[in-house]
């Protein structure tokens, strides 16, 4: 690949992230619009929960989709894990508390449900397993997040990362749950709900004693 090209790839990435920033920022402003709207008739506004969303930067487009289409069901976190925060890899149980604190903290305190995008290659990427880690670690500071995945808008079900995996069965049996792509608005704002609740429901449920994934993995 040339160094033009490169570069044009990267400038691509960074004009799909400004797009996905302002989506998140119209998310938060037609919240705010909303609350506005319900207080002037003497109501509540429907809740919309923060939810953080858990993906790899190959799927950025169909993100930002997602969370243009649904930017008035919840209030969308999709600044992630990256090399910019010069985590070591973990080589002991010591160096994985760490790390997952530290997602806990940065990422994950300002979100109570993490959306899982499970595109083609998701399952590949170490960052995506730390911040499911994460998101299923439970302390005084950073509280857990309910957990639920999504496959992309053509609802092809792609390989599942494994630590998603061990929270979700067919039968419903396990803490997480796995959706096609939503149809529409109610029923998103219900699957959020119940990641919501299931943070108290089915916490005994909650399996995270994998390994952090040190390296990502080759995908075709």
């Amino acid at each position: 690949m040339s160094w033009a090209s490169e570069e044009e790839e990267l400038s691509e990435f960074e004009q799909q992230r400004k797009r996905l920033f302002e989506a998140v920022s119209r998310a938060e402003l037609s919240y705010a619009l909303a609350k506005q709207a319900a207080s002037r008739l003497g109501r509540t506004a429907q809740v919309r929960h923060k939810c953080f969303i858990s993906y790899h930067g190959a799927d950025i487009v169909g993100v930002t989709d997602f969370v243009e289409s649904f930017n008035d069901v919840f209030i969308p976190r999709v600044v992630g894990v990256s090399d910019s925060d010069h985590f070591k890899d973990p080589v002991s149980s010591k160096d994985e508390e760490y790390i997952k604190q530290q997602i806990g903290s940065k990422y994950l305190s300002d979100s109570t449900v993490t959306i899982l995008y499970v595109g083609k290659c998701t399952w590949a990427r170490k960052y995506v397993d730390w911040e499911l880690s994460s998101s299923l670690r439970n302390d005084t500071v950073n509280k857990r997040n309910g957990l639920l995945a999504l496959t992309p808008s053509d609802r092809s079900t792609n390989t599942l990362p494994s630590r998603f995996a061990d929270n979700w069965a067919d039968d419903d049996s396990r803490y997480a749950r796995y959706y096609y792509y939503p149809q529409s608005a109610e029923s998103l704002r219900a699957w959020i709900e119940d990641a919501f609740k299931a943070r108290d429901t089915r916490s005994s449920l909650i399996n995270n004693k994998r390994a952090l994934r040190r390296i990502n993995s080759a995908c075709p």
